[in-house]
């Protein structure tokens, strides 16, 4: 069947306030179900792991609204829609299709090799050890403090911003930009116009600094790029590149140490396992990002085609959230307990980092960052243990992570 456009849509939490239960109901009503994004964005949610897998491998499913959004001509119409422009309304490799997107990748790769991954390992370790000092000495007497602000967000951020050559000036004004487009919570024109005054503001602060003082970093190379052989990458989407592998590569890794960290001391039968080497490391981050993937949907992708997923029929140009939470818990293929954190469980064949083609060109970077903060953090402080209190997930049913994760140090 195809469901006409007055149907009845289930309406997505814009606070992301209870993404695995949400992804429970969702699946009890379908394999794929017509949803309402914040704002009122009609779209359809893949519910299961193998139905999410096909759609992200289907080369009849685009990423470019442009080409293949039926509602894309109406956006100025609907001022609640704003927001989706900092996801859709950008020419990089998130929001485009075939031969762009391919060419987009192919310049942005090579920035992200092994090697190069393998040569920013010195700095992450003096980073961490750094941020775990000061950590200490917060702590110290037993107070609370905040493992996300003074440990999981600073590492990435200050990494990506060496990798990306972002000077000490701008590092805040960045982390305020992603914020405000990983923020889902507020649909309001303001807040869509205050996400575009921040694009259009930092990201040309950033072009204009690395122009005026070139150096050994990938803003640099991009710029490069871009004035050598303009029919390879324009202004536009230098700009909007850059806007996707900084935010990518900062927000992502934020949200995997921090949802680590809390399944962890949530689960000390695990966490000592881990600690006395029956478990690896690999293992708790992959389980992570099964269970709590940094990204719980993205949007968005449109049939190109009409497409039938069991007796549901997504019709040509409709949008698709992709929907790696409910993915990674879905009793289908990770059997009755999947929505259980259990890191001898050997899931690394979960999407949290796509696949194919669109597979994350920095999960490389973002795993080893994990892979070395992690067992850093838990060598330092063997009785570090959360605080008192509720948890809060970040404003976002994008975004996958703790407001703050409020720790003692010591027992």
């Amino acid at each position: 069947m195809t469901v006409p456009d007055h149907i009845d849509r289930f309406a997505i939490d814009p606070f992301g306030s209870d993404i695995p239960a949400e992804s429970a109901r969702l699946r009890a009503l379908g394999p794929v179900v017509p949803v309402e994004l914040p704002g009122g964005i009609p779209a359809w949610a893949p519910t299961g792991y193998d139905v999410l897998k096909e759609l992200i491998l289907d080369p009849q499913v685009s990423k470019d609204p442009r080409l293949h959004w039926r509602l894309w001509p109406q956006i100025g119409e609907h001022p609640s829609w704003g927001w989706i422009l900092g996801w859709v309304g950008v020419v990089n490799m998130l929001s485009t299709y075939g031969a762009d997107h391919a060419r987009l990748r192919k310049l942005v790769s090579p920035s992200f090799t092994h090697r190069r991954t393998e040569a920013m390992r010195p700095r992450v370790e003096a980073v961490t050890s750094e941020l775990l000092d000061a950590l200490e000495t917060a702590g110290t007497g037993g107070d609370v403090v905040d493992v996300k602000a003074g440990f999981a967000q600073p590492l990435p951020m200050r990494i990506i911003c060496d990798l990306f050559g972002v000077p000490d000036e701008m590092r805040d004004d960045t982390a305020r930009m992603i914020a405000a487009i990983m923020d889902t919570s507020d649909p309001s024109p303001e807040h869509a116009a205050f996400v575009q005054q921040q694009i259009g503001t930092v990201l040309p602060a950033l072009i204009a600094h690395r122009s005026e003082h070139p150096g050994d970093d990938l803003t640099t190379e991009l710029i490069r790029v871009r004035d050598e052989d303009g029919d390879r990458l324009s202004d536009e989407e230098l700009l909007y590149t850059l806007l996707l592998v900084i935010g990518a590569g900062f927000e992502t890794t934020v949200n995997l140490i921090g949802n680590a960290v809390v399944a962890l001391l949530r689960r000390p039968e695990q966490l000592a396992a881990v600690r006395a080497g029956e478990i690896g490391w690999d293992a708790v981050v992959d389980e992570t990002l099964r269970v709590h993937p940094s990204i719980a949907s993205l949007p968005l992708r449109f049939a190109v085609t009409d497409i039938k997923v069991g007796d549901v029929t997504i019709p040509a140009g409709d949008a698709i959230i992709t929907t790696y939470a409910a993915a990674g818990v879905d009793p289908a293929h990770y059997g009755p307990d999947a929505d259980v954190f259990d890191a001898t469980r050997g899931a690394d064949d979960h999407l949290a980092f796509g696949i194919g083609v669109h597979r994350c060109i920095g999960a490389p970077l973002a795993r080893m960052e994990a892979l070395t903060a992690l067992p850093a953090l838990f060598d330092r402080f063997p009785e570090i243990r959360l605080a008192e209190g509720e948890l809060r997930q970040v404003p976002s049913f994008i975004a996958f992570g703790w407001q703050e994760v409020p720790v003692r140090l010591q027992g």
